[in-house]
């Protein structure tokens, strides 16, 4: 699969609703470690028909998310996986292949997963697993990424959907949205705006793949 061309979230226009209801929909499996904001930005842009996708199950490692409230009110099966109970990455990855599997998962949404992954679920999902990051890739991977662009004083930082690979936050680039750092910015009035856009841009980036 070839990188998309990047656009900001007015670009992507959904799909007409007649070819919506051609294809069948794109199997998800998420993955998250907080709020699950951006789960319930997915899941909102499937229940308005806006993304013709299901999904199918949530892997969380920690307990007591608020993620999991959002999965369990729409019925949608929880995964708790506590990555202490695995002896290597590799085990607790493919630990989550596994349960995706069983659940005919076709793409794999990382929404806030706060653990490094390994090529074992990388190449069970080959270009069928996406990272949303809080900057515009390439800058600012990693940690605190948010952080990173008020430290380096950017006037314009943004998020990034992007197909993962083993390196962290370098895999091709789905969409971005650019966001203003404005002068009075803090880590929590910055991260509130980015993360405005990530709910945009990541039902996008699904739905280009929902075409390939």
């Amino acid at each position: 699969m070839h990188p998309s061309t990047i656009d900001t979230p007015s670009l992507v226009s959904p799909l007409p609703t007649t070819e919506i209801a051609t294809r069948p929909p794109l199997i998800l499996g998420v993955m998250a470690s907080g709020s699950g904001s951006n789960f319930e930005a997915v899941a909102r842009s499937i229940e308005s028909g806006q993304l013709n996708a299901k999904i199918a199950v949530l892997i969380h490692n920690k307990p007591g998310i608020k993620a999991i409230d959002r999965a369990q009110q729409r019925g949608i099966p929880t995964v708790f996986l506590d990555h202490r109970d695995y002896p290597s990455r590799e085990a607790l990855d493919l630990a989550i292949v596994t349960i995706f599997q069983a659940h005919q998962v076709q793409c794999v949404v990382m929404a806030g997963w706060m653990r490094v992954i390994t090529q074992v679920l990388i190449d069970a999902f080959v270009d069928r697993l996406i990272n949303i990051h809080p900057s515009l890739l390439p800058s600012f991977p990693g940690i605190h990424a948010i952080e990173q662009a008020l430290a380096a004083r950017v006037k314009i930082t943004g998020c990034t959907v992007h197909l993962v690979r083993l390196e962290v936050d370098t895999g091709p680039i789905l969409v971005q949205a650019a966001v203003p750092v404005l002068p009075d910015d803090t880590a929590a009035t910055l991260h509130a705006r980015v993360q405005i856009q990530e709910h945009l841009i990541l039902p996008q980036a699904i739905e280009i793949l929902t075409k390939t």
